[in-house]
């Protein structure tokens, strides 16, 4: 697996959470994390995103406050998954380190120049922050080794609507600013693949109640997803774009041009055309994932990686509208 120097850029919701959880585990080289408003407003969004790191043993990296609001849509959030606070509803203690006075775009730029041919950028909320990155330095694009994104609905329906996904959804005017660039290497992870794995209600079940470190983290936070809301599963958007940037065998895609749309009726909606340089996730090799996150996050293994979720959706049994993050 690729051990290069990895930016994530996140909105922290239970899914990001997540995501720095599996990052930490797997011992990615987690340099920065940068924020963004989406699953919650900015504010919220940075202060999980320090207790979180705090919580997991990780609160040495620097975490560097981003846009407050998209480009030019109208702000919106998801506290309907995440909670009103975006952890679940769940009360994380609070860090004793502060955010760096760096801005997210601005960190965007120097991770770029510091670690030039080597970073490894994932993105796992709304684009705002790499747009406006490239706004103000466009060279960056041609010094980022590597850009995943964790965005859009290709070959499926949205899940915010119809027609787009959340992160897209939030910041459309971002999306097709980023997208559109020549990267060096870029890869898109949606819903395609995201929708096919997911931490299933007996896999959560098999946590134990008073489990501590990153394994108690995921079962209080995914708590309301499946209590409250309900769910057949969590699922695991952004921890599956973390593990693709550090291995990409785990999916299987085709190179597309991609635009987005800011229209009002189809705002979000993605659409990939042939003769693009973006590798868009077509199938993912899920067994194999959902056992590198167990053991990432010290969870107990129960199933095939074919979660409750996964045969929901192939049955159609989701809802139309939900968020991920």
């Amino acid at each position: 697996m690729r051990t290069s120097p990895m930016m994530l850029d996140v909105d922290t919701g239970i899914d990001d959470a997540a995501a720095l959880a599996f990052a930490a585990g797997i011992r990615a080289n987690l340099i920065g994390v940068s924020t963004v408003a989406g699953n919650v407003p900015i504010d919220l969004s940075t202060d999980n995103t320090l207790r979180v790191l705090s919580l997991i043993g990780k609160g040495d990296v620097p975490v560097f406050r981003g846009a407050s609001r998209p480009l030019a849509a109208t702000a919106g959030n998801a506290a309907h998954v995440h909670g009103g606070n975006g952890l679940g509803d769940v009360i994380l203690p609070a860090s004793m380190m502060n955010e760096a006075e760096m801005s997210g775009p601005e960190a965007i730029i120097e991770m770029a120049n510091r670690f030039e041919g080597e970073l490894t950028l994932v993105m796992l909320g709304p684009l705002t922050n790499l747009a406006m990155a490239l706004s103000l330095r466009p060279g960056i694009v041609n010094q980022i080794a590597r850009l995943v994104v964790m965005g859009g609905a290709y070959f499926t329906r949205g899940n915010i609507t119809p027609h787009a996904e959340f992160n897209i959804y939030a910041d459309p005017d971002a999306a097709n600013q980023v997208l559109a660039v020549p990267w060096i290497d870029a890869t898109v992870v949606g819903l395609d693949v995201t929708q096919q794995v997911a931490i299933s209600h007996a896999q959560w079940q098999a946590i134990p109640e008073d489990a501590t470190g990153a394994a108690g983290v995921i079962r209080a936070i995914s708590a309301k997803t499946f209590m409250e809301r309900a769910r057949a599963g969590f699922v695991l958007h952004d921890p599956l774009a973390v593990a693709v940037a550090l291995d990409p065998s785990l999916i299987d895609g085709q190179r597309y041009a991609l635009t987005v749309s800011a229209d009002a009726e189809m705002r979000g909606k993605t659409t990939a055309a042939a003769g693009g340089n973006v590798l868009v996730a077509r199938e993912v090799h899920g067994q194999v994932f959902m056992k590198r996150l167990h053991g990432a996050l010290g969870l107990p293994y129960v199933g095939d990686g074919r979660s409750d979720e996964t045969q929901a959706g192939a049955k159609g049994l989701l809802p139309d509208v939900r968020s991920d993050g």
